[in-house]
């Protein structure tokens, strides 16, 4: 059995897009959709930056959501490839589960884009700069992770945002004390922390004002039945109820990315194969919850043509 995933916040880089555009009209047309439905010339950001503005998470999202996307249709449109014949699930890390549900047809491009561009604002709207903070914990099981969260909050918020895989979690919370937890690591028998250079603490409980504004907007999107079930980030488990896929992603903005629990979830099921679509972060991750896993990433023409050759 196969899944294919789709990369979250992070993956973007000054360049993305630009030599997949260069090789194919399918390319050019998915990224001028996107910026048609933003109205904003994102796909510029995206090839000339600056680094600072396709940072900005506003444009990072969509951005890396049409970079994944635009890759997919390339298949589509060129080498006659039908996701939903040639996979069995399909999962996105974060932002990457809208991602994963345009790829099976839930929401069209336009939808989409202009979900994530909101997702973004309403996320960077959510906690004024400063105030909170994100860290990567290196050498941290989820246990530890937790006890860390728990003794550093002391009375604020700190809690475990993503568990990644085994040895990577991700905590987020006001940045008092998500700082204390970084200082005491080594009390907790974690390798090291490492605050991450993100604007706003995601995946925690200071994100509601966020999922408010999702809640809002997704109530009124249209959102049809997935061609293949999609493991929800918050549940680890597959669903394909457009109106539980809309209360999921509400939940999600608030909620722990399950990422390790999901991937473990799905070789539990029976997939073998996954492929990341538009990146190359999520492979390392599942390579470690599933060692036997095979693991390949479709980025570059290349990679098309090798995995059109091979589906």
């Amino acid at each position: 059995m196969r899944a294919f995933v789709f990369p979250g916040q992070g993956s973007q880089s000054v360049g993305m897009g630009k030599a997949l555009a260069d090789a194919s009209p399918a390319a050019r047309e998915l990224f001028q959709e996107v910026d048609d439905a933003l109205s904003q010339h994102l796909f510029r950001i995206m090839v000339d930056g600056p680094e600072s503005d396709l940072t900005l998470t506003e444009n990072a999202q969509p951005a890396i959501m049409a970079n994944a996307i635009a890759t997919l249709r390339v298949m589509q449109r060129e080498g006659g490839f039908s996701l939903s014949d040639r996979g069995d699930y399909v999962a996105g890390h974060s932002l990457g589960e809208y991602s994963a549900l345009c790829a099976v047809e839930a929401f069209d491009i336009t939808t989409t884009s202009r979900l994530l561009k909101l997702r973004g604002q309403a996320m960077q709207a959510a906690v004024p700069v400063g105030e909170g903070a994100m860290a990567a914990l290196l050498g941290a099981d989820i246990d530890k992770a937790q006890a860390l969260a728990d003794a550093a909050a002391q009375g604020e918020i700190c809690t475990v945002a993503n568990d990644n895989d085994p040895s990577q979690v991700v905590i987020s919370g006001h940045r008092g004390a998500v700082e204390r937890a970084v200082a005491m690591v080594k009390d907790h028998g974690i390798k090291r922390g490492v605050l991450l250079p993100v604007s706003a603490p995601f995946h925690c409980p200071l994100m509601q004002p966020a999922a408010d504004a999702m809640a809002q907007a997704l109530a009124a999107a249209t959102l049809s039945a997935p061609l293949l079930p999609v493991y929800a980030n918050v549940l680890a488990a597959p669903i394909a109820d457009p109106q539980e896929i809309k209360a999921r992603l509400v939940e999600q903005v608030t909620g722990r990315v399950r990422w390790r629990e999901s991937v473990a979830a799905m070789w539990d099921a029976g997939v073998t194969d996954f492929v990341e679509v538009g990146g190359k972060v999520l492979g390392p991750m599942i390579k470690r919850i599933a060692p036997d896993a095979t693991v390949r990433s479709i980025v570059t023409m290349d990679d098309v043509e090798a995995a059109l050759a091979t589906f």
